[in-house]
């Protein structure tokens, strides 16, 4: 059976896709599915054969090696994501993230700590008195401003990043939303290029004077990193934060935990990486030739979608993997990645990450879920990333 495209885009599915995988996992650990409509493609749920495939040469992220009509529409539709680190293998894959990687190095990271950590402050600090929406007043602007200081961008744009790049991850399931992303894709194409060109004029300390003072990249390319760094740069932490606030107000004791033991928050991270993984799906690969994965034929130029969701609620590599466990060892999750295309940026976001749970419990030690959980809405994008469309809170003032 092959599984309908809107398997991945339904309300159903972005409450508890897990609750879905784990019915597919039953039935085997990979499974057709109609995921772009009318491609051969399978999706792969379970966590060895996922981790394998993320590092196998045989399946590859070089968009020349799956179908032709899938590299037209990434190409002319977007070219701003059409030639960057996503979409190459090595060696192009290794050039190009060599060009980037200085800037995310775990030291360069750290000494980025005390600004992350004023930033987190000043908004923590900042939060309305009574009820807010946590992911307005602080999960997104947290990682944006990061990114765009980052970057050398204006702090002042970022709603327009915020709309341009959601409407870049949003399914192009009709013409309106095709629409909304042509637009934003010659949005971002003409601010970049106008960046790219003012820095080259007048450098400044930042990564967009770097990278294009340094004449590794082509123009192309360095467009298309610029871009994919600022979306990757806060959309995923985003959730990262929004989904572990979530997962602490659905799970009182472990929240209780966390206040009691703030030296569990590194670990406390990686669990809510694990639990409710911002990256819902690794971003596309090809095989590049026939492939029997676990008996099921995967014919050349397939779509091969792991679901890092999925592995990461694999019981056969998680004891009880549907348990918020803060206190959890050994938590080889994968929604960084794993391989050659391990996310860059993955020590930034757990730099984030600690610092913003820290920073919010601190600031608002008593906060609780504002509305019922299955008024919570979920934004669609095509399974790729996972994160909520708002989280509506409630601040009590600690007792006396």
């Amino acid at each position: 059976m092959t599984l309908p495209f809107e398997f991945f885009l339904s309300p159903e599915f972005s409450r508890d896709p897990y609750g879905a995988y784990a019915g597919l996992r039953a039935r085997g650990p990979v499974h057709a599915v109609d995921f772009p409509p009318g491609s051969s493609a399978f999706v792969v749920v379970d966590y060895e054969l996922g981790r394998s495939l993320l590092t196998d040469p045989r399946v590859s992220k070089d968009l020349a090696n799956g179908p032709s009509w899938f590299a037209e529409v990434v190409t002319s539709g977007n070219p701003v994501l059409a030639r960057n680190m996503l979409s190459t293998d090595p060696p192009d894959h290794t050039r190009l993230r060599k060009a980037v990687g200085n800037g995310f190095t775990p030291r360069r990271v750290e000494l980025m700590r005390p600004r992350v950590q004023q930033i987190a402050d000043e908004l923590a600090a900042s939060l309305p008195d009574g009820r807010a929406d946590l992911i307005d007043s602080f999960a997104f602007p947290l990682p944006i401003i990061v990114i765009c200081e980052l970057l050398g961008v204006a702090d002042a744009d970022r709603d327009d990043f915020r709309t341009w790049t959601g409407d870049l991850l949003e399914p192009a399931m009709d013409d309106e939303v095709k629409e909304r992303q042509a637009v934003a894709n010659a949005s971002l194409r003409d601010y970049f290029t106008r960046t790219i060109a003012e820095r080259r004029a007048d450098p400044a300390d930042d990564l967009v004077s770097a990278l294009a003072a340094a004449g590794e990249l082509t123009d192309q390319e360095l467009l298309s990193t610029l871009v994919l760094l600022l979306i990757a740069g806060h959309e995923t932490t985003v959730n990262l934060i929004g989904n572990g606030m979530l997962a602490l107000l659905r799970n009182p004791g472990q929240l209780a935990l966390l206040r009691e033991r703030p030296e569990l928050m590194p670990r406390a991270v990686e669990e809510f990486l694990r639990y409710d993984a911002p990256v819902e799906r690794a971003t596309f690969r090809f095989a590049v030739e026939d492939l029997d994965l676990a008996g099921t034929h995967v014919p050349k130029g397939s779509f091969v979608h792991v679901s890092l969701g999925a592995a990461a609620r694999d019981p056969k590599a998680f004891p009880e993997p549907d348990r918020l466990d803060l206190t959890r060892e050994d938590n080889r999750h994968l929604s960084f990645g794993h391989g050659v295309h391990f996310c860059l940026g993955a020590p930034l976001a757990r730099l984030e990450g600690q610092i913003a749970f820290e920073t919010l419990l601190r600031h608002r030690p008593h906060i609780e879920l504002d509305v019922p959980e299955e008024e919570l809405s979920w934004r669609l994008s095509g399974a790729v990333v996972r994160g909520l469309a708002g989280l509506p809170v409630r601040f009590t003032p600690t007792p006396a």
